[in-house]
This record gives C-alpha cells, sequence and structure tokens, in this order.
C-alpha cells in the first residue's frame, strides 16, 4: 500500500515551481506518492513535473477538475466535447508524469446538481457510458486507468453512493475505467463505509483518505477501523491518498468550503494524517 497527499493540501493550482517545493517536502514528510491536480493542463511543464517527482522517488497519480465546461453529460454537446478533450489532456498529462492513475469524477462538473426524472437519469447514464467506454480506450493506449469517484449530494447529484458508480463501471466494461473513492463523501452518503468499500471490490484502485470535516484522517468520526476492515477483506493494495485543502488559496476554498483551518498548519495535517494511516493501515 502506497501513503500519498494531493498537493492541494498546500496550493493551488500546482505549477512546475511549486511542485520543485513540493516534491521534497513531501517525500521529506514520509510520503511515497504525490497526487498532482490537473486545473488547466497549461499549469505545468508535465515533463519536467515527471523529472522532479522520479528525481525524489515518488509515485504519483493525478487529480481531474471538472468544472463548468467540462461536464460529460451536459445538455449542450460543445460541454461534452470540450470534457472529452480535457479528459484526453488529462490522461496524456498523466502518463507524461509518470502515473497510471487519473481519479476524480470523471462525469459532471463539480458543483452542479439537477433534478431528474428515471427517464433522464438513463439517458444521462447512456450518454456518459458511452464516453467513458471511449475515453477508457484512449487511455488504454497510453497505459493509465481512469477512477470514477462519486461525490456527496452537495457537490453533484448523479453519482453519489458506490452502488451508483458500479454499474456504470460494470457497463463500460473495460479494464482501464475503474472506481476510487473517498471517506469524506463516502462518510455524508453511505450507510455502511465498510459494505460500500465491499461491494466495489476489484473495482477498486484508488481511495481518497480524509476526515468528516476534510481534516486530517484520525481526528473525527470517520469509523476507519471499518474502512480499513473492508478494505483487508478485497484485498487493497493500491494508493491511499490524503486529499484536504488549504482556506488560503480563495479559488479552491470556496469550491471545496473550507472556510476556516482544519489543523494547526498544512503540514500538521498532512503529517498528523500520514501517521494515523500508517498505523492504521501499514
Amino acid at each position: 500500500m502506497q501513503f500519498g497527499v494531493n498537493t492541494w493540501v498546500w496550493t493551488s493550482p500546482v505549477t512546475t515551481e511549486e511542485l520543485e517545493k513540493l516534491a521534497p517536502h513531501v517525500k521529506q514528510m514520509g510520503f511515497d506518492w504525490i497526487e498532482v491536480p490537473l486545473e488547466d493542463l497549461a499549469d505545468m511543464d508535465h515533463e519536467r513535473g515527471a523529472e522532479i517527482i522520479k528525481d525524489h522517488g515518488l509515485g504519483v497519480s493525478a487529480c481531474a477538475a471538472m468544472g463548468p465546461d467540462r461536464d460529460l453529460i451536459h445538455t449542450d454537446k460543445a460541454v461534452r466535447d470540450n470534457g472529452m478533450a480535457y479528459l484526453k489532456g488529462a490522461i496524456q498529462a498523466t502518463q507524461t508524469l509518470g502515473g497510471k492513475n487519473l481519479v476524480g469524477p470523471l462525469y459532471s462538473a463539480v458543483g452542479r446538481t439537477w433534478q431528474s426524472t428515471p427517464e433522464e437519469r438513463a439517458r444521462d447514464t447512456d450518454i456518459l457510458v458511452e464516453n467513458l467506454v471511449e475515453l477508457a480506450n484512449f487511455a488504454a493506449d497510453f497505459d493509465v486507468v481512469l477512477c470514477v469517484e462519486p461525490l456527496n449530494r452537495f457537490e453533484t447529484s448523479f453519482i453519489n453512493l458506490a452502488e451508483q458508480a458500479i454499474p456504470i463501471v460494470d457497463r463500460v466494461d473495460h479494464p482501464n475505467c475503474q472506481m476510487m473513492l473517498d471517506t469524506f463523501h463516502m462518510n455524508i452518503e453511505e450507510k455502511s463505509l465498510g459494505d460500500a468499500i465491499r461491494a466495489v471490490g476489484p473495482r477498486l484502485r484508488h481511495v481518497h483518505a480524509c476526515e468528516n470535516d476534510r481534516g486530517a484522517p484520525g481526528t473525527g468520526n470517520i469509523p476507519w477501523n471499518e474502512v480499513a476492515a473492508a478494505l483487508k477483506d478485497i484485498h487493497y493494495e493500491g494508493p491511499v491518498v490524503i486529499e484536504s485543502f488549504t482556506a488560503k488559496v480563495k479559488s479552491i476554498a470556496r469550491a471545496a468550503a473550507i472556510w476556516r483551518s482544519l489543523a494547526p498548519s498544512q503540514d500538521d495535517l498532512a503529517e498528523g494524517g500520514l501517521k494515523f494511516l500508517k498505523q492504521l493501515l501499514d
């Protein structure tokens, strides 16, 4: 199992210059994995980023940022096409960085919620499956795996539960389209975090570990022993990445509803979370 941290803990966006500072910092803290958000594909020189990450002996994943103009199930085809183009670029960036997992809500814009009839949901699902099939085939050429993430009800009304994502991934039926789970979102939506993890089973390729308030794992009320037992039951050996955010970057703080500091410092959040997760899972 690899323990990682998303650079959103400290900054947004992550540029080449920021990565040059963060990669050694993350390594020194004891992490063996770094996750790079791809907010804008031009934010970073991905070839140089790969060199920085390799030089510090870190594994890497990339995180998609699904904005209003990158929505794969939007009624406007131009928006859907733009989302497809962005994700194809993100797949290529993930490979260039040296990663295999491209993670996130790879279906709709974060923050877009809408009431849909069963017929409308079925239509949207059909559109998504068609788009994910195309993306999975594209990703296979770059040895990248798409990891579809359910989000809580306040960030999407489309996929909130593991049981809603599972049939979509199964319909795509491609080894390069799997799932990720995030304990923050699960804590809001799932009746049982353990049961959800077991239901996902071998589809699970990536885990975001975050407390119920998006703070350091182990400082809130997530049932971590239940999570650990379920991960053991499905023989999960992939990355476990701390994803949190800083209130100091106003754009990301507003998007993630981070209105206060969640730890004495962002370093405390990362280091404390890592220590807890290693004790729990390693």
